[in-house]
């Protein structure tokens, strides 16, 4: 069975040269480029946006994890970073995340948790462990 696509809908708001309203549902976002980049930094920029995804799915993914498993995991917390790195020559971006597990865990269970949090559905879309196709158009307007 196709599940409805979650929409979220993305536009400049006049505000400021790069800021832009995201809506998300019921949720209202503000994004924008840092001033270093020709911004207001009024909000998070998109990386930021994208780091905040794959923290949030991380931590949810672990704690469902820890809730079906049973595992005595009290407290998750992810630290991500983003940098345009150079190996061989070609430049590539390389997000680092660290991950803080609170709770009386055995290191094995740890070692798992850390396979866990590398199958949670961003990270596995992201590092091109999954299925996408990002399919663009051109539209006469967007429908919030």
């Amino acid at each position: 069975m196709a599940q409805h696509p979650h929409f979220v809908s993305v536009a400049e708001n006049g505000k400021g040269r790069y800021q832009q309203d995201v809506v998300a549902g019921r949720h209202r976002l503000l994004a924008d480029e840092p001033a270093a980049m020709g911004g207001e930094d009024a909000g998070p920029a998109p990386f930021d946006y994208l780091l905040g995804a794959l923290g949030a799915c991380t931590s949810m993914t672990l704690r469902m994890y820890a809730e079906l498993k049973q595992l005595p995991l009290t407290h998750v917390g992810v630290a991500l970073s983003h940098e345009k790195i150079e190996i061989d020559g070609q430049k590539i971006d390389r997000i680092t995340r660290d991950i803080a597990l609170d709770g009386d865990l055995t290191p094995e269970q740890r070692a798992r948790m850390l396979e866990i949090a590398n199958r949670c559905p961003v990270h596995r879309t992201i590092s091109g462990g999954s299925n996408l196709r990002i399919e663009s158009r051109l539209v006469d307007r967007i429908v919030s």
